[in-house]
């Protein structure tokens, strides 16, 4: 007993102890915590946000004046470096002044950083007095809406004369929906945002404002002594609907619908002419129908004038409501009258005996099918099997099963592992199992997508060849309802693979010598051929090599474009290449504005639209066929033109897709010098020959497997998700210009389709100024920089959409002509006319 007393007096003790020293924490910490609660903390931290308001406020009013003298001082700067006392500003506030609003201002948010002086100067007038001018929350989204949208709107409309208006988001906000929507486009989201604060901020009832203005018409006009007995309290209850009360009578019984509820003012006055006993059995049916009567009536001042003025009102309204409908019928009519007489657009019409190209002309390649020597073949593929098993059963990986599937020059195995072994074990056994295989080379494929094995992909000892005419008369490429199908090959299941070159929405082709680019390129040329009729697709053919794509010179007139100063179609000069593929730009701005004017978003809808004789050919419309550009060795041209081969390029593939212009571009050197980050980009879809190494293979496909291909058309195919080994159909050279011919022979168009010209590329800057060196834009540089009053390349880049080098020549044009200065280093050149009237005076005289 004396033991358990002695452990009690232990345990209490123990917890007198631990409370004792819990309450000194909670002294301690409510020692170290009471001076945030108190009065005085609060009272420097108000006065602390007012001061700042006030430092914000005069800083930016200041920044408004001084901004061109400080922004050179204080770019690229912290505020440690600005205690230098050599380094002098103009903001009333100093240095920090400065340094505080090129960081709002300029890097931010532009003149919309006068929020955070309202932020601070009500949060500190709410701190140090306790007066709350308006509350937090609202507050904060308010301003959190005009940090977004006031730099869009100032940027959207002052971003070229005066950028610190919108700040660096107002730049960036315009820049991207300009880039993404156009300019029309960022006017349409400035409006939305415009229209969302308002709802969200005043909540207007836009049903009650429509009512508030119908009522008023009726209630203006109505005459006051036309109501007997209860006219009164009607027309306080009409009074309270145009007040918005919306609130219904109590003489209204709870079965009366809204609709009775609004079209009562109408049939009160309405019913006043007849008898009292007569208005309650019309019901809301009779002052529905007369409601519209009343309202013609309503601005008869003496009952002799009603007839003449209700006859007027009725017809003024008939007039507009007609003249309306007219106008949108008679446009309706108009084409109907035109599909009913002509019929819809045919594009084909021009060479409407003009036949495609009959299977005929091509040759069978290979057997297509297993053949007898293939069949002698089985004991191989059992042996193969066992091989396989062999091979991993003596690393004790247990197989459950195993099946084959022969392909025209690879097997399929594909393995289902027993339970609990890794698939990192089996990917690593590749050299094993090729060296018990004897095999040139396997690749493995760990797992299969979509299936749940793993695939080991042998190639056969006698491959077969594809024939390009199995492919072209087979059921899938006839039926395709692809825009522009392309039979790039057989899968490994024998199986015919479509691709469609309008998704894609580009290619690039890659491999090493020899291993089949040439014939691939034939391939989808011969493919596009076979399927499109020349007045729905163009070919831009780029061949340094001189001697690939010889063979479609006999297909001028029917399938090919050329720029119209050029005698042949197909291009070898590099500089006619950087030519055409301006032009190419020139025509894909083109396109974009006929697509702007047809309010459409892709060429599809715009051939449409065309067809059904919805465009007017007279403003400039016309059906646009599809332009392929194919280039056959592009590393030729990036080591001998570079940035001006490789810009177009990019611009193209970033932009072309919707407006139907589609680039292949074919190199056996993919090496990262030639296949740019901004190739890969705008190139998602890829075929990989055989390459001699992985890094090669990871530059074309960011994966590894063309190292492991056996050549001879043996490709791999990706479009970003996963990879499709294919055998690539087979098109030879005979076959190639037996096609042509039989194209070249029909009839065609007088000449190839003309793309649009271009200035020419060269050096014309400085010197003497004459009318046939004046760029074509000329005219328009010269408006553009007297406007702006700035004379800068930058500016005529951005305005005109120009090249760097095209935009200087410009310049140097301006500078001989007599419309900008000489060069001044940093600073814009001087504009030495004043306005666009004598800006005009001088081009006359010029």
């Amino acid at each position: 007993m004396a033991r358990k007393k002695k452990n009690v007096r232990n345990t209490s003790t123990a917890r007198t102890a631990k409370t004792s020293t819990k309450n000194k924490e909670r002294k301690k910490l409510s020692v170290n915590t009471a001076w945030i609660q108190d009065k005085r903390t609060r009272q420097v931290l108000g006065g602390f946000l007012l001061v700042s308001a006030v430092v914000l406020f005069l800083s930016f009013t200041s920044y408004l004046f001084s901004w061109q003298e400080d922004q050179s001082v204080v770019a690229g700067k912290s505020i440690w470096e600005l205690l230098n006392p050599e380094i002098r500003v103009s903001n009333w506030l100093g240095k920090v002044g400065a340094w505080i609003s090129h960081s709002f201002i300029h890097n931010a948010f532009g003149i919309a950083s006068y929020a955070f002086v309202v932020l601070f100067f009500v949060w500190g007038l709410k701190v140090l007095t306790g007066i709350s001018l308006v509350t937090t929350p609202k507050m904060l989204r308010v301003i959190a809406f005009q940090l977004v949208f006031l730099p869009f709107l100032l940027g959207y409309f002052f971003s070229s004369n005066l950028p610190f208006l919108g700040g660096a988001m107002g730049y960036h906000l315009t820049e991207f929906f300009n880039s993404f929507l156009g300019t029309v486009g960022s006017a349409l989201v400035l409006l939305l945002m415009a229209f969302s604060y308002v709802v969200f901020a005043f909540n207007p009832n836009f049903e009650k404002l429509a009512t508030e203005g119908l009522g008023s018409s009726k209630d203006n006009s109505k005459p006051e002594s036309k109501n007997k007995g209860n006219s009164k309290e009607k027309n306080s209850h009409y009074d309270s609907i145009l007040q918005a009360e919306l609130e219904p009578d109590e003489d209204i019984s709870n079965e009366a619908s809204a609709e009775a509820v609004n079209s009562e003012p109408a049939s009160v006055t309405a019913a006043a002419p007849e008898k009292e006993e007569k208005a309650p059995e019309s019901g809301s049916k009779e002052g529905l129908d007369l409601e519209v009567v009343a309202e013609e009536k309503e601005p008869e001042p003496t009952p002799q004038s009603s007839p003449k003025e209700e006859d007027t009102s009725e017809a003024e309204l008939e007039i507009d409501a007609q003249s309306d409908l007219k106008e949108d019928e008679l446009s309706k009519r108009e084409i109907n009258k035109k599909v009913k007489d002509f019929g819809l657009y045919d594009p084909k019409l021009d060479l409407s005996s003009f036949k495609l190209p009959h299977v005929d002309l091509l040759e069978d390649h290979g057997s297509g099918h297993l053949s007898t020597e293939e069949r002698m073949d089985r004991q191989a593929l059992e042996e193969n099997k066992q091989k396989i098993i062999d091979t991993l059963q003596n690393y004790k990986i247990g197989i459950s099963k195993i099946k084959a599937t022969i392909g025209p020059t690879v097997t399929l195995y594909e393995i289902v592992p027993e339970a609990g072994v890794r698939i990192s074990k089996i990917k690593n056994l590749e050299d094993d199992i090729a060296l018990s295989l004897a095999a040139l080379g396997i690749r493995i494929i760990a797992p299969i997508p979509g299936r749940g094995t793993i695939g080991i992909e042998v190639p056969n000892t006698k491959p077969d060849m594809v024939a390009m005419k199995s492919l072209i008369k087979g059921e899938k490429f006839q039926n395709t309802k692809y825009e522009l199908p392309v039979a790039l090959g057989k899968t490994i299941s024998n199986e015919t693979f479509i691709a469609d070159l309008a998704k894609m929405p580009h290619l690039l082709m890659a491999g090493a010598t020899g291993q089949g680019k040439s014939v691939g390129l034939n391939a989808i040329l011969v493919s596009l051929m076979y399927k499109k009729h020349p007045a729905q697709i163009k070919f831009v053919l780029v061949d340094p090599k001189k001697v690939e794509l010889n063979l479609f010179n006999k297909i001028e007139r029917h399938y090919l474009a050329k720029l119209p100063d050029e005698e042949e179609a197909i291009i070898t000069d590099t500089s006619k290449v950087v030519k055409t593929l301006n032009s190419l730009c020139v025509e894909m701005d083109h396109r974009y504005e006929l697509l702007k004017d047809a309010q459409v978003r892709n060429i599809k809808e715009y051939n449409q639209k065309f067809i059904n004789r919805k465009l007017n050919p007279e403003l400039g419309h016309k059906f646009l066929p599809y332009i392929v550009l194919v280039v056959d060795e592009f590393a030729d041209l990036i080591m001998t033109a570079g940035k001006e081969v490789e810009m177009p390029i990019a611009r193209l593939a970033q932009l072309a897709r919707a407006i139907g212009i589609h680039l292949i571009i074919a190199t056996q050197r993919p090496s990262v010098n030639i296949i740019t980050g901004i190739i890969k980009a705008n190139f998602p879809a890829r075929i990989a020959f055989r390459v001699t190494s992985k890094i090669d293979s990871r530059t074309i496909l960011d994966s590894g497997g063309a190292d492991q291909l056996i050549g001879r058309g043996d490709m791999l195919y990706s479009t970003g998700n996963d990879l499709v080994r294919l055998q690539c159909g087979f098109v030879d050279t005979p076959e190639v210009e037996e096609i042509c011919e039989y194209v070249g022979e029909q009839r065609g168009y007088p000449s190839a389709f003309m793309l649009p010209e271009v200035a020419e590329e060269g050096d014309s800057g400085g010197g003497d100024f004459s009318d046939e060196d004046k760029d074509e834009l000329f005219e328009d540089a010269a408006r553009v920089i007297v406007t702006h009053q700035q004379g800068s390349t930058s500016l005529l880049q951005r305005k005109l959409k120009l090249g760097y080098n095209r935009a200087g020549r410009i310049i140097d044009q301006l500078e001989s002509a007599g419309v900008v200065g000489p060069f001044e280093g940093s600073k814009a050149r001087k504009v030495l006319i004043p306005d666009e009237v004598s800006l005009e005076q001088f081009l006359e005289n010029l």
